[in-house]
């Protein structure tokens, strides 16, 4: 199974949209400094929205979806509504 996932830097009021195979590694490497420059700048990061896909085609397809301005919308939504913003 692959994870869309979106996590949210609280401290900098940062998202991150992505997909991996095993998002508790995925997690370990963005909060560790061991991912990209943008994900070392804003840690630490928390799992706020999590999708489940059965291969990585259909979950880059909703990676994509997701890094859209709507799709952006629809995070920001959820961290709104569950950090009161």
């Amino acid at each position: 199974m692959y994870t869309v996932y979106a996590i949210y830097s609280e401290q900098f009021n940062k998202i991150y949209i992505g997909q991996t195979e095993n998002i508790e590694r995925r997690m370990f490497e963005h909060n560790n400094g061991l991912l990209s420059i943008y994900s070392k700048r804003y840690k630490p990061w928390k799992v706020v929205y999590t999708e489940e896909y059965p291969t990585r085609a259909e979950a880059m397809k909703r990676e994509r979806q997701l890094k859209s301005q709507k799709g952006r919308e629809f995070i920001w939504k959820i961290i709104r509504e569950k950090y009161q913003i």
